[in-house]
This record gives structure tokens, C-alpha cells and sequence, in this order.
């Protein structure tokens, strides 16, 4: 028998109804959830090598291979079905960078490159080869729906064409199985396919109800407890998905499709020693440098805020697979005011903890299910209201804390791009080596000073490792 490692990795047939409501709501550019990566090179990677190792992982995960095809009536999540015009040389670019090739012109190419919308009829990825970087160095920009799956799984999914070492490692062959071929596509076969998945999913909901009507009639003194957590879940709700203020910065009130994207890294081991002394983890430092910086640029900027509201994914991710997503979108207020590094550490600290353990979490699929059935215009509008309660995204994404390669070419750094998805800017994290590599993604619509805030980040993070 086949090793199974060598075996194709098989997603879920149809998006998730989150999956499904990020593709719907990408109808609205502002909105779209394609993220992307900045890897620095030491050396220009091999062309052909990297063509052959994105061969086989295209093979090893059939997603990459694969295109989206909506469902009759938007009545179920669209499906996943082979592209039978795959092109895998459409997917792999190689272009050289105009002068004067230094970092700034490599992350403007970038920021042009990550809003260039992905064609919705091929397989939603792609990457660039960009030779010419200033000092021999050369990229790889790397761009990924958030449908086919989230940072994690990208990191993952990302194992199949990173190295340990120069040469390279040998890869086991990928062993093809043939899967059952769906059955050619007609309206009748549509309809009946749409209308037993959402009976499936009703029989889910239905089953659940059951078991919880049977626990409490053999358990009967659980019942008082019922109606506390009934009205805790509901309060989550409001908190979570019908915010109805706007968002909190005087500043950052416009929105518009331009995009600045800036950089920076911080000391990894210095991060952890910081976080563990303030009495928290990495990520709780990472958005506490974030507020910070937040506050600190309003400050600079002769605008005075007392409080910011973000946003931030929450993982669920329990196995170890690499396709996708396993997150829940989560939003919280945070104080900005400048009254001290430690109490404002502390004091997102809390609010991280207190929000990972929201009960509207668990409904954010259940939610999407119900609002992915109404018009487009009327869904976008929606989300803009929501979104619009929100001034800026974070995510935290876990990497390899060793040297890693890329076609015979060394990682010397790995910028994350996230999508700021109608937010002022959007900040990510990435460990990389020894490093935390952090990218802000910025709508220079709202932040008209792209620049002053990086410098603010630098500033925060370098006054919370010194407070560590």
C-alpha cells in the first residue's frame, strides 16, 4: 500500500457557509478576502524547480487544481470541481522588478499585485517570481483566496513547496486515486443535489435539538441553567454580530481601494521573554503593540480616542489538515489612550481572553447559512454596516522557527498581506526563522500617513520589550 502521505489531500466537496458568504461578499471589492505573501529571497529561486514542486503539490492537494461553481439559486455553498483547462504556467508568473529595486519598490509592486482581483472561472491562486531585488536578492509573492483556506492552512498547504535545505529534500511521489466522477451537470441533478444538502443540514440541526431535549429530560436539574445560557448566547450575539455604533477613530473614516504596504520585524525570543514577564502570550503583546500604535499615531496626529475597535480570527483548527478554514471572525474594543504600556497590556490581555470564549463563536456558521440566501445588494450592504463598526483587522499566524528554502533560495524574511476587508489597515503576523515578520496592509484612503504608522509600530513594540 501507498505511503499515505504521498495521497491526495481531499477537501470538503462545497464550501463551508462561511467560506460561502466570503466569495459572496467579494461582489463588493472593498470586501474581498484574497490574502497574499512577501517572501525575500537571499538568491533568485530556480524557475523549473519550483514548477516541478508545484506540479506535485497540486497533485498532493487537489484544491489548488480546482474552481469554484456556484449552486443553483445560491440555495447551498457553491461547489469545488476540477478546472478541466488547468494551466498550472497560468498560476507561476516570473517578471523582474523595474529600478530602482530596492524593498519600497518590491512592496508597491506588491500592494498593486495583492489588489489585482483573482479570475473567479480558474483556480484561486497564484504566485510571481520577482527577480532584481537590490543586493542579488530576489521574491516570491504568493496570493491565496480565503475561500480555499486561512493563514494556518496556508502555512501548511505551503510545506509542500518549502525546503529544509538548499538542495532540497526528496518527495515521495504522489499516488492519484481515482474518485467517482460527479454525475454530469443538468438542472435536475442540480436541484436534486442542492435540495438533499440542505435537507442534510436541517437533519443536523434537527438531531441536535433532539439529543439536547433528551439530555435534559434524564438530567432535569440542568433545566435552571438553561435560561442563563440562553441569555449569555444571545448577549454574545449583540456583541459579536449586531454591532450597531460606528467605529471609533475620528480619523479613519474614508475607505477606497488604494493600498500602501509597509513593514517590519521584531525579535522573536526577545517577543516571548516580553510576553511571558507582562504576564501573557505572544499574540496578547502583538495586538497590545498594535493598539499602541494605534493611539500613538491619533496622538501624533492632534486627534485624541480613548478606545479602538478590532478585529481578529479566532482558530478553531483542531487537526492537523491543510486545507480549509477553521476560524470564526471576532471583534473587540480596545483602549488606545496612552496611560501606560503595562495597564493597557493588561487590559487586552483580558479582553482576548474574554473574547476568545464568546458563545456567538460557536454560531458564526449557522449565522452565515442564514444571511447567504439574500440578495446580493441587500447582502453587501449588510456587511458594509458591519464592517464599518470595525477601525482596523489583526491576525496572528504561526510559521517554522528554523531557516527555511524555496527552489535553492533562502528565506531572508516573510511579510504576511491580509485583506483589509473595509477596515483602515490590516496587520499580520508571521513568525519567520527568529523573527516575527509583520506586514500592514493599508487603505490609504483612511491612514493618509502610512509611514507615520509604521513608526509608531516600531515604537510600541520597541517599548514592549523594553517593559519586559
Amino acid at each position: 500500500m501507498a505511503d499515505p502521505a504521498t495521497r491526495p489531500v481531499h477537501g470538503d466537496r462545497r464550501m463551508s457557509d462561511v467560506e460561502a458568504l466570503m466569495w459572496n461578499l467579494e461582489k463588493d471589492p472593498a470586501l474581498a478576502s484574497t490574502f497574499a505573501n512577501v517572501t525575500i529571497l537571499d538568491q533568485a529561486p530556480d524557475p523549473e524547480r519550483l514548477r516541478r514542486t508545484m506540479d506535485r503539490a497540486v497533485k498532493l492537494v487537489p484544491r489548488l487544481r480546482q474552481r469554484v461553481v456556484p449552486a443553483l439559486g445560491r440555495l447551498a455553498p457553491p461547489e469545488w470541481q476540477d478546472d478541466p483547462n488547468f494551466d498550472l504556467g497560468y498560476h507561476i508568473r516570473h517578471i523582474a522588478l523595474p529600478a530602482p529595486a530596492d524593498e519600497r519598490t518590491l512592496f508597491d509592486l506588491a500592494a498593486t499585485l495583492a489588489s489585482a482581483p483573482l479570475d473567479r472561472t480558474r483556480p484561486l491562486w497564484d504566485f510571481t517570481i520577482i527577480d532584481g531585488l537590490d543586493g542579488g536578492r530576489a521574491a516570491l509573492f504568493q496570493k491565496l483566496h480565503h475561500t480555499i483556506t486561512d493563514g494556518e492552512g496556508g502555512v501548511r498547504m505551503s510545506a509542500e513547496f518549502i525546503d529544509f535545505s538548499r538542495d532540497g529534500q526528496a518527495r515521495p511521489e504522489v499516488v492519484e486515486v481515482d474518485d467517482d466522477e460527479p454525475e454530469p451537470a443538468n438542472l435536475v441533478n442540480t436541484v436534486v443535489e442542492t435540495v438533499t444538502h440542505n435537507v442534510r443540514r436541517q437533519l443536523g440541526v434537527a438531531r441536535r435539538a433532539v439529543t439536547n431535549a433528551a439530555d435534559l429530560a434524564r438530567h432535569p436539574g440542568k433545566l435552571p441553567g438553561v435560561g442563563s445560557e440562553v441569555v449569555g448566547a444571545a448577549q454574545s450575539l449583540i456583541r459579536q454580530a449586531a454591532v450597531t455604533d460606528h467605529a471609533r477613530s475620528p480619523l479613519w473614516t474614508e475607505r477606497s481601494l488604494r493600498r500602501r504596504f509597509e513593514v517590519l520585524r521584531i525579535p522573536l525570543d526577545d517577543t516571548k521573554r516580553a510576553a511571558k514577564v507582562l504576564g501573557g502570550s505572544v499574540n496578547d503583546l502583538f495586538v497590545a503593540g498594535a493598539a499602541a500604535a494605534a493611539g500613538a499615531y491619533h496622538r501624533a496626529k492632534g486627534a485624541e480616542v480613548e478606545e479602538l475597535r478590532i478585529s481578529m480570527p479566532v482558530s478553531t483548527r483542531t487537526d492537523r489538515s491543510m486545507g480549509g478554514n477553521a476560524f470564526t471572525p471576532a471583534r473587540f474594543i480596545v483602549p488606545v489612550a496612552g496611560k501606560g504600556v503595562i495597564d493597557q497590556f493588561e487590559a487586552i490581555r483580558d479582553r482576548l481572553t474574554a473574547t476568545k470564549h464568546e458563545r456567538a463563536l460557536e454560531f458564526a456558521d449557522a449565522l452565515a447559512s442564514v444571511i447567504n440566501v439574500l440578495p446580493t445588494s441587500m447582502l453587501v450592504r449588510l456587511a458594509r454596516q458591519q464592517v464599518e463598526t470595525v477601525d482596523f483587522a489583526t491576525s496572528n499566524v504561526r510559521g517554522a522557527p528554523f531557516d527555511l528554502f524555496i527552489a535553492g533560495a533562502k528565506i531572508l524574511a516573510n511579510y504576511p498581506m491580509g485583506p483589509t476587508g473595509g477596515t483602515a489597515f490590516n496587520v499580520t503576523v508571521l513568525s519567520s526563522g527568529g523573527s516575527l515578520d509583520i506586514g500592514v496592509n493599508i487603505d490609504t484612503a483612511a491612514v493618509d500617513d502610512p509611514e507615520l504608522l509604521r513608526r509608531c509600530l516600531e515604537d510600541a513594540y520597541a517599548e514592549l520589550l523594553s517593559a519586559g
